[in-house]
């Protein structure tokens, strides 16, 4: 049981291992030489449909 459990550990380790690596190469250019990572673009944030008080749906222009 315990050998099970040091393989799943060991296979966990490797996964978030080879992750790291994955981003790491991420930061270099065709030279491989590092370089700084380019800043992740901001998600777009849904803009939710206009309510008017009473919980209807009114057009966004009319606020």
């Amino acid at each position: 049981m315990s050998r099970t459990l040091a393989a799943v550990l060991l296979a966990l380790s490797l996964v978030a291992a080879g992750n790291g690596a994955a981003q790491a190469a991420a930061c270099r250019d065709a030279h491989g030489k590092f370089i700084k990572c380019p800043e992740k673009p901001a998600t777009a944030v849904k803009k939710a449909p206009c309510k008017d008080v009473k919980g209807k749906f009114i057009s966004c222009s009319k606020k």
